[in-house]
């Protein structure tokens, strides 16, 4: 899952990128509302948590021209006005979700991982196939009853290609859906997570190589 933090206060946005990233999430972080733009632009994201008053270009307008375009992320708008007039208006500019600042930062994630599901085609919370079973609330994976002991990123490639169910997915969207901005695309970041991946699973191999396509489960 990929998310866009767009804050200008640099240590707020530093402890949100760190948590979502602790659950999982492929993260990017901008600090002005002329880079929210570009970056909502050029990438899927399945969630932006929308600083509503950024420098540069207001939040507002960001909002308002992400909703228009019809793109599927879901705004996260996030703001020290908090008054009744203040959320109707961010929700009515296009926001999905309105959170006021200070808050709860398990409330902030919980928001996310909402938005997230409502971004995508609806998966069940408990995702099953060919004795591995991944709960993405309580964020464990069993194969055959034993406990798979998962980085963030091991989790996140085994969910794409458990929603895949046995489609095969490519390296590029791998890369795009559980990675940020920051990973090289010649990297073999990808090719080395599906090799641990594959040895934490176990046998028989689960894990398929489709040449030229990608990989399916």
């Amino acid at each position: 899952m990929r998310v866009l933090v767009a804050e200008d206060d640099a240590l707020i946005a530093e402890m949100v990128t760190l948590g979502l990233r602790r659950h999982g999430f492929a993260v990017d972080t901008v600090h002005d509302g002329a880079e929210a733009a570009h970056s909502l632009q050029v990438t899927d994201y399945d969630v932006v948590v929308l600083d509503r008053d950024l420098p540069g270009v207001h939040g507002d307008v960001v909002a308002a021209d992400l909703a228009g375009s019809g793109a599927r992320t879901r705004i996260l708008m996030l703001t020290a006005a908090d008054g009744l007039h203040d959320r109707v208006q961010g929700l009515n500019l296009g926001a999905d979700d309105y959170l006021a600042k200070p808050f709860e930062y398990d409330e902030l994630i919980a928001r996310v991982h909402a938005l997230c599901r409502r971004s995508a085609p609806p998966l069940p919370p408990v995702l099953q196939k060919s004795g591995v079973v991944l709960n993405t609330a309580q964020r464990t994976a069993t194969r055959d009853g034993r406990v798979l002991d998962l980085t963030p990123k091991e989790f996140a490639v085994l969910h794409l290609l458990l929603a895949a169910d046995g489609a095969p997915v490519g390296a590029e969207e791998l890369l795009e859906r559980a990675w940020d901005e920051h990973a090289d695309p010649f990297t073999s970041a990808v090719r080395v997570t599906m090799s641990k991946l594959r040895g934490k699973l176990g046998e028989p191999p689960l894990i398929r190589t489709v040449q030229g396509v990608g990989y399916a489960l």
